[in-house]
């Protein structure tokens, strides 16, 4: 978790981690009581600002999937898992929509966006990551 950030991505880098943690709750790899890094410690992990990754946690705290214990750290919250496990499956749904919704508009058949999604799924790229070059081949016509 927490493993790699795009700066060049069109998610801002705070949503990045939001995201990496909700979908780190949904798969299952961050439990209920779970501690997260401090603040300090993932900024210099991921090579960010201080600030940056404090507005993520605030962010966090607010939307109720994390806590703070004073002196203690950020905690993953309790009874999240369906709830973030829900909210992701909708969003990357509505995202698949509306990319195969693109792709009819371009042209793109079935067959082409099967190819996309299956090199992808094979691939061992990580969320925000550099798109790998078997995927980019995939967009030569």
């Amino acid at each position: 978790m927490l493993a790699t950030l795009n700066i060049h991505s069109s998610v801002p880098v705070y949503e990045q981690i939001e995201n990496h943690v909700q979908f780190a709750i949904s798969a299952g790899n961050l439990k209920a009581g779970d501690r997260l890094p401090s603040v300090k410690e993932l900024a210099e992990r991921l090579g960010v600002n201080f600030n940056t990754v404090a507005k993520a946690y605030r962010d966090l705290e607010v939307m109720g999937i994390i806590y703070t214990r004073r002196g203690m750290g950020c905690f993953i919250n309790k009874g999240l898992e369906a709830t973030c496990k829900e909210k992701c499956r909708a969003r990357i749904v509505t995202h698949l929509h509306e990319v195969v919704q693109e792709a009819k508009a371009a042209g793109l058949g079935k067959k082409d966006l099967g190819s996309v999604v299956t090199v992808s799924m094979d691939s061992d790229a990580t969320v925000y990551g550099d798109v790998p070059d078997s995927v980019m081949k995939l967009s030569k016509v």
